[in-house]
């Protein structure tokens, strides 16, 4: 076997696993140097709540951290989360604003497109494959790992042979609430290595406290690629620290190769910003305790991270068990679809509400009537019947893939703001996040007109000298 390589996760998921994406590009930059040196497979440093987050939370352009970061980082691949369909929002969006979406992500710096469904509908991954590989990316289509009495290693293996025949370049096994035990993992990497000619790339957390052990039986299988976080970021619901690992498998069959000189030195650029957050409470000691409770309630960590925060925001904290014991409930009733953007806030919130109104589906979310109508996709088991028809009626379930009942988009959105455009990396943003995008365009435009008005003249005032 080969050397296993790393992707360091420590500028999306990381933050957004601990911080709810809160690391602001001022706090990256400084360690760009010395991450371009490692030597990653690549840099996930982008896609995910990234984009929502700049625009909502810091005020950052997204699509400039990005072209910031290209710059910073000019040796080595970036990578993205693509939500397929949904791209980076909650909703499925027309053909064209996909297109237009993977070409410009691209263009502004983007090597590699991690692409998935919260559902594991093909249908919902096509267009962003074709995309991807027509503007020259590297296609990784991924399978988001859940169990349920319809998942099991067939599926997966099945699911994945589908991505590959219709172009994945890599597939990966997105594991976002590690769930992903050693053995499984080393069984069904054994397969997929078997049975496909793609690299097979693994991504998990340490939410369970058993991230580590899984990659290391992954190692012992023969995956190519697995997700890493820098110690600062690393571990809780954020993915295993980046530095046991290399010292692991140094001197082994599959050393990774790198410095952990250097990864320490990468680290310590990290330490006071994660220090900051936990201090300022954006970190909650919560994300970084060991939680097995995630084997039976089956939450990914940035899942977690906003729950803690709606229950905050809600002043109800002390429900947090109640309603972590509420979202298998409500995913059976979904038909099982796995737990992860935007499925996994839609049973989330959804399970929020029956607890804090104490009446299980007294009302409901309009995500949670669009996943039970079939807006997102086929939903992978059966749904509870008696709980669709009080969600939604009488109303016809979509069958077909969902984008197709969609007409094209973007010109669109590109009217709509077409008083507000500085690049046309700007539709897109609108087109993702209408609200959150305007309000930022707005405050884009005053701070434009102040810093283009004059300074205060300088007023001489002329005296008659009338001394005789």
């Amino acid at each position: 076997m080969s050397k296993l390589y790393i992707t360091d996760t420590i500028l999306r998921d990381a933050h957004q696993s601990l911080a709810a994406t809160r690391m602001r590009i001022e706090d990256m930059l400084p360690a760009c140097e010395i991450l371009d040196s490692i030597g990653y497979w690549s840099l996930e440093v982008w896609g995910g709540a990234t984009f929502d987050a700049c625009l909502r939370f810091l005020n950052e352009d997204p699509w400039e951290r990005l072209r910031t970061l290209r710059k910073a980082l000019p040796n080595t691949r970036l990578q993205m989360l693509f939500r397929g369909q949904n791209i980076l929002g909650y909703k499925h969006y027309a053909d064209d604003v996909v297109e237009q979406f993977c070409r410009k992500a691209i263009e502004n710096g983007i090597d590699v497109i991690r692409i998935f469904d919260a559902l594991n509908d093909p249908r919902n991954l096509e267009a962003a494959i074709r995309y991807t590989k027509k503007y020259g990316g590297v296609c990784e289509p991924a399978i988001s790992y859940t169990i349920s009495p319809v998942h099991n290693e067939d599926y997966f293996v099945n699911l994945a042979k589908e991505l590959v025949q219709m172009g994945a370049d890599v597939i990966c096994i997105k594991d976002m609430a590690n769930l992903l035990l050693p053995d499984a993992a080393y069984s069904l990497i054994k397969r997929l290595k078997s049975e496909l000619d793609v690299p097979i790339h693994l991504h998990t957390h340490n939410t369970t406290g058993t991230g580590d052990m899984t990659y290391l039986r992954a190692a012992q299988a023969g995956v190519d690629i697995v997700d890493c976080a820098l110690s600062p970021f690393g571990n809780g619901t954020s993915q295993p620290a980046t530095e046991p690992l290399v010292a692991a498998l140094r001197g082994t069959e599959r050393d990774t190769g790198l410095d952990l000189n250097k990864l320490s030195e990468a680290a310590k650029v990290f330490r006071p910003v994660a220090e900051r957050m936990i201090n300022d409470g954006t970190i909650s000691v919560k994300s970084l305790r060991v939680d097995t409770n995630t084997l039976l309630y089956q939450v990914p960590g940035g899942m977690l991270s906003n729950l803690i925060s709606q229950l905050k925001q809600a002043n109800a904290e002390d429900k947090y068990y109640d309603v972590l014991a509420e979202i298998p409930r409500v995913r059976e009733d979904f038909g099982y679809p796995p737990l992860v953007t935007p499925t996994s806030q839609i049973v989330g919130t959804q399970a929020v509400l029956n607890v804090l109104s104490g009446e299980r589906y007294k009302t409901f979310t309009k995500e949670s009537k669009g996943v039970l109508r079939g807006e997102y996709g086929r939903l992978p088991g059966k749904v509870n019947e008696a709980v669709r028809r009080k969600a939604i009626g009488d109303a016809e379930v979509i069958t077909c893939r969902p984008a197709d009942l969609l007409k094209p988009e973007l010109e669109t959105y590109r009217e709509e703001i077409k008083d507000h455009i500085r690049q046309e990396e700007d539709v897109l943003s609108y087109a993702l996040f209408p609200q959150v995008a305007m309000k930022f365009f707005e405050a884009r435009e005053a701070a434009e007109k102040k810093a283009n008005e004059p300074e205060d003249a300088v007023r001489t005032l002329y005296v008659e000298d009338l001394s005789i």
